[in-house]
């Protein structure tokens, strides 16, 4: 029964009755018992397409320590095994009975017989076949995107001065008359030209402006046979192919100007003009939020941060990539949390406090050194300085200390609530020398008790965001210097991080508040995503990985052959759906006027959507279990 099921289904929809009747003629008939291992991940092919008459199969990856993950389950009708059919490749996944189940097997020679005619039966089964935690996700976020209608919004927050600039630029040199820029610039209906000398260097830029001023007006006194050295503005702005737009238009509006060239490393690459930027419908939000850097008080940098919501939801809604909105969110509060320390700092100078000469680096920590941050990010941060006598502490104190609060203060009043646990620069515990932060974190890993590792789990994450970022390599290199000195830290940080298990029962009910203020609400980020985060962040301390996002770490882990490819794609999915369910919470709270938060009440989810959440769930189960399993057969 379950082989005419594929009639209708792809690849198989596509092809002519007699061929299909030739593969099913070809089938034979194998009955496998329940909780029948048909083939592991990496074994050869078999040589079978597996297509279920009757039963359930679970797909498996394996994950670190020889333990599997369930990250699909197949049912009558379904096919599996496919993969290998036309790659020859070892299977990417296992294959495990539900219960009894009867499969037809339809041989490999046969189906490469009918791909020889019809390529998109082999074009399909050598596609990367999706985990159904990817699946769901996939269509959940399709469906969010078509129901929004400010997609173009999205636009300027995503793309860069690399995607749009116009290139190549029109250029002369600086001997070419006035004449011959004006006839340039009517034959290739540009308003502006670029004078380069020798060696390709920017000199200057001429526009239609100064052809007016200085050949046209009345007042110009040299007629057509003025030189481009003449007539061009020297010393254009410029700004480099990264540039979000953004931020190149609110650069143009502050300095008054209307041309941009695109600079990379000393070479011209393009231009852009504000006409070029002021099409899409977010300037508003393009122009505040890429003001950042033109801001002189706290309460604009705050005005910005209000921004962010509405960049966020644009973002989400035109987006099908969530860590690309997650990613460009925290490149926003990195900025307007960078400029606000440039701020205080200079108050401090102006006020008198003499800074002493002594490097020093400030660090962001925890969401905000991964990348990771949403809509309301808490503060999380600390100072490392380089080594110096102890007898030139008291001078270093009288400057950082009052610093150390006005930036807590600074951070608050613009909207990043305060830490509760203490952890940033006003705290002596979050100040230090090079010296004096090896003792502390020799101290985190040789007597992990349960306050050191949660300081550890936070600090671990540190990215440089002010100052001299050599500092912050030293800093690294002395954390993976010590946890190599006594691995069995991982042991413990597994062991108290991963104490608490995801909100789902046995029968596969959530599990959320009981009582009190947050009766009938789960955390997506306590019972999820900081389960995925703690656990890869375990693997990558063991290897002395030096990426510091969650999904870099999880690539790296791949190449260093610690995690399938497979079984890290089935968790990166996990991963991205807890974050977009979560951001998405957050921006409905904001746009109903509270705060942002992690919780959420699970049965005010679709259907698809409760499916996806416990699905992701599942995952993160899977690679707690996988963690513990590691960290304790490690330590033992």
């Amino acid at each position: 029964m379950g082989i005419m099921h594929l009639r209708d289904s792809e690849p198989f929809n596509h092809l002519p009755e007699t061929l299909f009747q030739e593969l099913r003629d070809s089938a034979g008939t194998q009955i496998f018992p329940a909780n029948c291992q048909i083939f592991k991940q990496q074994d050869p092919p078999t040589g079978y397409l597996y297509v279920i008459s009757e039963g359930m199969v679970e797909i498996t990856a394996a994950v670190p320590g020889g333990e599997e993950m369930v990250v699909d389950y197949r049912k009558e009708g379904n096919f599996f095994g496919g993969t290998p059919i036309f790659t020859d490749q070892a299977y990417t996944g296992g294959a495990r009975t539900v219960t009894e189940t009867t499969c037809y097997l339809i041989p490999q020679a046969e189906l490469k017989k009918v791909a020889r005619d019809y390529p998109q039966v082999s074009d399909f089964f050598t596609r990367a076949v999706l985990s159904r935690v990817r699946s769901l996700y996939a269509d959940i976020v399709k469906e969010h995107s078509s129901n929004a209608i400010t997609q173009m919004e999205a636009y300027p927050f995503k793309k860069r001065l690399s995607e749009i600039m116009t290139t190549p630029a029109e250029t002369c040199p600086p001997t070419a008359t006035s004449r011959e820029v004006a006839r340039q610039m009517t034959e290739k209906a540009t308003s502006s030209v670029l004078v380069m000398a020798e060696q390709e260097t920017l000199q200057g830029i001429i526009t239609e402006r100064d052809l007016i001023a200085k050949v046209l007006s009345p007042e110009a006194v040299r007629g057509s046979n003025i030189s481009a050295a003449d007539i061009m503005s020297p010393h254009p702005h410029s700004m480099p192919p990264e540039t979000f737009m953004y931020e190149a238009m609110a650069y143009l509006t502050s300095h008054q100007i209307k041309h941009l060239p695109v600079i990379d490393r000393g070479r011209l690459v393009g231009m852009v003009t504000l006409r070029d930027l002021m099409r899409f419908r977010s300037q508003k939000a393009m122009l505040l939020v890429g003001s950042i850097n033109e801001q002189s008080s706290l309460a604009g940098l705050a005005a910005v941060k209000q921004e962010i919501t509405n960049v966020a939801r644009s973002l989400l809604t035109e987006t099908h990539s969530t860590p690309e909105v997650v990613e460009i969110i925290s490149y926003i509060h990195h900025n307007i949390l960078r400029k606000a320390y440039q701020l205080c700092y200079q108050q401090l100078l102006d006020d008198g406090l003499e800074a002493p000469k002594v490097r020093h680096c400030f660090l962001l920590l925890g969401s905000g050194g991964r990348r990771e941050m949403l809509l309301g990010p808490d503060q999380d941060h600390a100072f490392v300085f380089e080594d110096i006598p102890d007898q030139n502490l008291p001078e270093l104190e009288r400057f950082f200390v009052p610093f150390g609060e006005k930036l807590v203060a600074a951070f608050e009043e613009i909207g990043y609530p305060r830490c509760e646990g203490q952890v940033m620069t006003n705290n002596q515990l979050w100040r230090g020398r090079l010296a004096d932060w090896q003792q502390r974190i020799h101290d985190w890993v040789n007597e992990p008790e349960p306050q050191k590792v949660r300081y550890s789990s936070i600090f671990f994450d540190f990215v440089p965001l002010a100052g001299e970022a050599d500092l912050a390599q030293a800093l690294r290199d002395i954390v993976f210097s010590e946890i190599r000195n006594y691995e069995g830290f991982l042991y413990h940080m597994m062991n108290l991080d991963l104490r608490s298990k995801v909100p789902i029962g046995l029968l596969g009910r959530f599990i959320v508040e009981k009582s009190g203020e947050q009766k009938g609400f789960l955390s997506l980020k306590l019972g999820g995503s900081i389960f995925l985060v703690d656990c890869i962040r375990m693997f990558a301390l063991e290897k002395g990985l030096q990426e510091t996002t969650t999904l870099d770490r999880l690539q790296a882990l791949v190449e260093a052959r610690v995690f399938e490819a497979d079984t890290a794609e089935h968790i990166k999915a996990a991963f991205e759906a807890l974050t977009f369910l979560r951001l998405r919470n957050e921006i409905q709270l904001v746009d109903s006027g509270q705060q942002p938060s992690h919780l959420l009440d699970p049965n005010r989810l679709s259907k698809s959507e409760q499916e996806l959440l416990k699905e992701a769930f599942s995952a993160v189960s899977k690679l707690q279990d996988a963690t513990k399993r590691h960290f304790t057969k490690s330590f033992i």
